[in-house]
């Protein structure tokens, strides 16, 4: 006996096959990818520790008599958004980056056109390398960390080891936005 089904529903064989995966991600892109969200972490930590209290050795805005208080929002949720925006990078490597999950509203298991995901992500690539690299550039400024305010000594090396990695996402989101492009492109 035929299974019948309701109007506009597709057999779910059908469906997959319409949505299946672009091929395999190589290992080395993997990586790159969930290397990408890590480079956050380091300076996600440092920004929570000064929002509950840490010293970190700087004064003005950031001084430690400043937390925990109003401006602790504003440290960790810049934290949170950013380690957000690096997650989204693993997009490029999972299914959900390719289909859309079912349980989205309307749009769910509907193919993201390539397109809609590499132009984001390689504008944001490049935005985030041309900071990272000035940031590298103008460390020592005077509106910086050449400031009487800035940390000195060992804190002003946390500070330096926590911000480093952020020079390594822009190029990983690159490589990974790429590869991305190279296997959806039709």
């Amino acid at each position: 006996m035929a299974e019948t089904l309701p109007a506009g529903a597709a057999p779910a064989a059908a469906r997959r096959s319409r949505h299946a995966p672009a091929p395999r991600v190589s290992r080395p892109v993997r990586w790159a990818a969930h290397a990408a969200a890590l480079t956050l972490v380091p300076t996600g930590l440092w920004r929570t520790a000064i929002a509950l209290g840490w010293d970190s050795g700087f004064g003005g805005d950031l001084d430690p008599a400043h937390f925990p208080g109003p401006h602790s929002f504003h440290l960790i949720g810049l934290s949170l958004f950013a380690e957000a925006l690096g997650l989204l990078t693993l997009g490029l490597v999972q299914r959900w980056g390719e289909v859309l999950p079912h349980w989205a509203p309307r749009l769910g298991g509907r193919t993201i056109p390539p397109l809609a995901a590499v132009v984001p992500a390689a504008l944001g690539a490049a935005l985030v390398t041309f900071i990272t690299i000035s940031g590298a550039f103008s460390w020592n400024e005077p509106d910086t960390m050449g400031s009487p305010d800035a940390p000195q000594g060992a804190l002003r090396w946390v500070m330096t080891l926590c911000y480093a990695p952020l020079l390594a996402w822009g190029p990983l989101l690159g490589f990974v936005t790429v590869a991305y492009y190279r296997r959806r492109k039709v």
